[in-house]
């Protein structure tokens, strides 16, 4: 059976598996949930995510629903395509364990937030948060990105000095953030700067770019 992806343009957890299944160079379908029309809390849908949100992965008889959990199945299963997403050595794995850990729990909270209502909130038409809120997400922000330019300064990439997950992970928020004026967070970070600008000009994420239309 084919890998199917169930989400939606602007979802950057769906970009986050179809970059990876882009980096894997693996066929699927994509059906599109619309999120406008609450198409997401829909019975139909909910028997799928009971959560509710995008996207929802089936690859034969497994589903899955959460992003992150998607990412590392499709690395480890598809270990021998396309790029090689993760590595067999414990130490090094751990490493870029750590990292993926590090950009769900501190890196997106504040940056997904700030990319929600400098960018979704507009298309959408929904009434963006009070100045004083988005300063705050930009604050802590700078907080976790002056951990990271601390970090690049003596690795390449977040797990070393190989394109994994970990930097996989970051790529659809800092794509809408470039576009905005948080973009000034990272570029005043030379070695985030680069590493930005490394991971957004990789042809898998440039395909995803395209497809979706973001």
């Amino acid at each position: 059976m084919a890998i199917k992806v169930h989400g939606h343009p602007l979802s950057t957890s769906t970009h986050r598996v179809l970059a990876t299944l882009a980096e894997k160079e693996l066929d699927y379908e994509f059906i599109l949930i619309d999120l406008a029309t609450d198409q997401q809390k829909s019975k139909a849908f909910l028997s799928l995510n009971p959560f509710g949100q995008v996207p929802f992965f089936e690859d034969g008889d497994l589903n899955l629903f959460e992003s992150r959990a998607i990412t590392q199945y499709l690395a480890h299963t598809y270990a021998d395509k396309g790029t090689p997403l993760i590595t067999n050595d414990p130490k090094k794995m751990a490493i870029i364990s750590q990292w993926i850990e590090v950009e769900a729990h501190c890196f997106n909270p504040p940056a997904y937030k700030l990319a929600y209502e400098l960018v979704i909130k507009p298309i959408s038409g929904e009434t963006k948060e009070e100045e004083s809120v988005v300063l705050q997400l930009e604050a802590k922000l700078t907080e976790v990105l002056d951990i990271y330019e601390f970090h690049l300064a003596q690795s390449k990439y977040l797990g070393g000095d190989s394109f994994t997950l970990a930097d996989l992970h970051h790529s659809a928020v800092i794509n809408f953030l470039m576009d905005t004026k948080v973009k000034a967070l990272f570029d005043a970070r030379p070695h985030v700067s680069a590493w930005c600008a490394d991971i957004l000009a990789r042809p898998a994420w440039k395909k995803i770019v395209a497809a979706m239309k973001f």
